[in-house]
């Protein structure tokens, strides 16, 4: 099976070699990689390190697309990926998430012209009542042309099942997130609040029954696992075992 890495999940040792990142990642087993953030490199040095290394680069995490469309689609063209993930926006009012949406709409049509597709990243907040009641992601789902990569976590953190939701939307998702983590007993005023991030396997999160879904749904599947425990390149490496012992 193929599997993906939100470099987020390695992001302390990205920062300081991110081609001996890279290179660790591929020897691993991770097929493909969703960078967040270059580190400064260009898009010819971050296509060559995955090259090297026979990772494709299958999405990234690149909120800037919303200020400065015409630089990143152009990254992206030099990259060769074409899939842009918004990793988060602000929806916690009727007044905010009408204006993300025009800004997002703006752009669109540059994203269609240059033939990559748009995504939005969700965390548990979005899928609970704002302060004016609205719930953000189904107020994207229904308002705009957006496809979404669903973190699977977030959406267990939030008191649904990540298995069923996947399923429900499935025709607005190509991309999936596998996390784990144990949710706080209370979690109501801040739903990402005291959340324990965890290797995958270590946590309460359903991520075998994740996995099965989005194996039969054909979505990719990215690895993301945000605890540095005792450092990323280490928290990963337990997550694709884990993985490896599902296939």
């Amino acid at each position: 099976m193929k599997y993906g890495l939100q470099l987020f999940s390695v992001r302390d040792a990205a920062e300081k070699d991110y081609e001996q990142t890279l290179k660790a990642v591929a020897e691993m087993g991770y097929k493909m990689i969703e960078p967040a953030g270059f580190f400064g490199h260009s898009a010819e040095e971050v296509k060559a390190m995955a090259d090297r290394y026979g990772l494709e680069i299958c999405s990234t995490h690149t909120g800037d697309v919303l200020k400065d469309p015409d630089a990143i689609i152009d990254y992206h063209k030099r990259l060769g990926c074409s899939d842009i993930i918004i990793p988060w926006g602000d929806l916690t009012s009727e007044e905010a998430i009408s204006n993300f949406i025009a800004r997002v709409e703006s752009i669109m049509p540059k994203i269609k012209e240059a033939g990559m597709t748009l995504h939005y990243h969700n965390h548990s907040a979005e899928l609970l009542p704002n302060k004016d009641g609205q719930i953000g992601l189904y107020e994207l789902m229904n308002r705009t042309e957006l496809m979404f990569q669903v973190d699977t976590f977030w959406v267990y953190n939030a008191k649904l099942d990540p298995v069923k939701f996947i399923e429900e939307h499935k025709d607005r998702i190509s991309i999936v997130h596998l996390k784990d983590g144990i949710p706080p007993e209370q979690n109501e005023e801040n739903p990402h609040a005291n959340v324990i991030r965890c290797a995958l396997g270590e946590g309460k999160a359903p991520v075998a029954a994740v996995r099965d879904k989005a194996i039969e749904l054909g979505f990719k599947m990215v690895v993301e696992s945000e605890g540095l425990q005792p450092t990323g390149l280490e928290e990963v490496k337990r997550c694709i075992d884990y993985l490896r012992s599902l296939d």
